[in-house]
């Protein structure tokens, strides 16, 4: 009697729960890869502002909220810009708890 449950709608594909491991990363995979986005373009006017925007926060010491883009979701980081390093393009922002992080300035896609 069992049996002819399964073979009933979907019953057999249903009893044969069994997948194989690159059949797992494959899905896992295209599930993560649904999810990412692109990298937005910002125009030379909008890197201006940014750089000019990290240039008032070193010179002036005033706290500034960044945007950092990321393939699934974007970062944000508020904090002083206290070290700015044109050869790499990058600056050193100091955060409120002591903490500082070194970030590439093409990762940043707005300021605040």
């Amino acid at each position: 009697m069992k049996t002819r449950k399964k073979l009933e709608g979907n019953g057999l594909w249903e009893s044969s729960r069994m997948m194989l491991p690159e059949h797992k990363e494959t899905i896992i995979r295209r599930q993560l890869e649904e999810g990412r986005k692109e990298r937005p373009t910002l125009d030379p006017q909008e890197m201006e502002l940014i750089e000019s925007a990290l240039a008032e926060s070193f010179h002036e010491h005033t706290a500034i909220k960044v945007r950092l883009f990321d393939e699934y979701e974007d970062k944000e980081l508020t904090g002083i810009v206290v070290l700015i390093h044109t050869v790499r393009r990058e600056i050193k922002l100091s955060m409120a708890d002591r903490e500082w992080h070194w970030i590439k300035i093409d990762e940043i896609i707005s300021v605040r």
